[in-house]
């Protein structure tokens, strides 16, 4: 029987190359390998050192870098990565953002490691690790500088990219999301939601699990047959013990927890109605963060923001884009 959600997957693959992506995986090191979708030029670039090439492939590489020379001419678009949470992989996560972003920036939607295709033989499961991974891919793309959108478990990680490579991140959008996930705030959201731990919130392995999460996590309700949620299951939560595991290494303990001191500037761009993360939750790290943060809340919206009022959330970021690039460019 066709899985139907799996059966989506080539019309929104097609549509996202349309935008002008490609997918692609990346060795972080042997054993861990990221699935990307990056913008096509990129790929030419990444592509260049060949060691061993015809004497037609150096003509064409020749004509290509000619090219090149005149497309350096126009103005580099910034680099804008979306992070995804843990319900999905960074494509089905951001589907609403990418059209709309590819026009003025250079999009990176990478898969975690042990979402999507991503895989790891390594034995590391925190958020730094996830961190590590996705700096040492940009890297390996040619990112020096980008803004990075990170959403709910994603912004745990994009929160530790900023603080340990400041260099790199310039900019945050955190939506749904904690600077980390301590002991206090884990015990207390998953009493007021009614779950006995993040795996059973986070992993569900039923229709009824799974319908329970969306129940929490959207402001409007919303019905799919139980045939949709099963092919969900299939698709959408593969890697279970390692996500376990991932859920495991995520919290850290009261007294371990620390507000950094981040040099970015950051936009909390939120979900009036999100019932795992609330609002006030918002409004605290806001204080937390300091004069650099902004809080922006949505109405009408849950936990899954960005795909329940895409276009309300769309404009926001790229009104929080276009002013910090402005203003990066009167300072130069």
């Amino acid at each position: 029987m066709v899985n139907l959600v799996e059966a989506q997957k080539p019309l929104l693959h097609g549509l996202v190359k349309l935008t002008g992506l490609r997918q692609t995986n990346i060795e972080i090191e042997p054993g861990t390998v990221m699935s990307f979708w990056v913008p096509k030029e990129k790929l030419i670039k990444k592509n260049d050192n060949q060691n061993t090439v015809t004497q037609t492939e150096k003509i064409n590489n020749e004509n290509e870098n000619k090219k090149k020379k005149k497309k350096k001419k126009k103005k580099e678009k910034p680099a804008v990565v979306l992070v995804h949470g843990f319900a999905a992989e960074g494509i089905v996560t951001w589907q609403f953002q990418v059209g709309a972003l590819t026009k003025k920036y250079d999009v990176y939607v990478p898969d975690l490691v042990f979402f999507g295709t991503s895989t790891s033989t390594s034995g590391e499961r925190s958020p730094e690790f996830q961190a590590r991974c996705l700096v040492t891919a940009l890297g390996k793309l040619g990112v020096a500088r980008c803004t990075v959108v990170g959403f709910s478990y994603g912004g745990m990680v994009a929160f530790k990219m900023a603080e340990m490579w400041p260099e790199l991140v310039q900019n945050l959008v955190i939506s749904g999301s904690v600077i980390a996930m301590t002991d206090s705030i884990s015990d207390t959201t998953l009493e007021r939601l009614g779950f006995g731990s993040s795996a059973e919130l986070l992993l569900p392995d039923s229709v009824k699990g799974l319908k329970a999460l969306l129940s929490v996590a959207t402001y409007k309700k919303l019905w799919f047959p139980d045939c949709i949620h099963r092919d969900y299951l299939k698709v959408m939560f593969g890697n279970r013990k390692e996500r376990a595991e991932l859920l495991e290494g995520l919290v850290i303990s009261n007294k371990d927890a620390q507000v950094p001191v981040l040099p970015q500037r950051i936009l909390l761009l939120w979900g009036e109605n999100d019932n795992i993360f609330n609002i006030e939750l918002a409004k605290n790290m806001k204080e937390q963060l300091g004069e650099k943060a902004t809080l922006q809340g949505i109405k009408k919206a849950g936990h899954l923001v960005h795909l329940e009022r895409p276009c309300v959330y769309n404009r926001h970021l790229k009104e929080f884009l276009a002013q910090i690039h402005a203003e990066d460019t009167n300072n130069k």
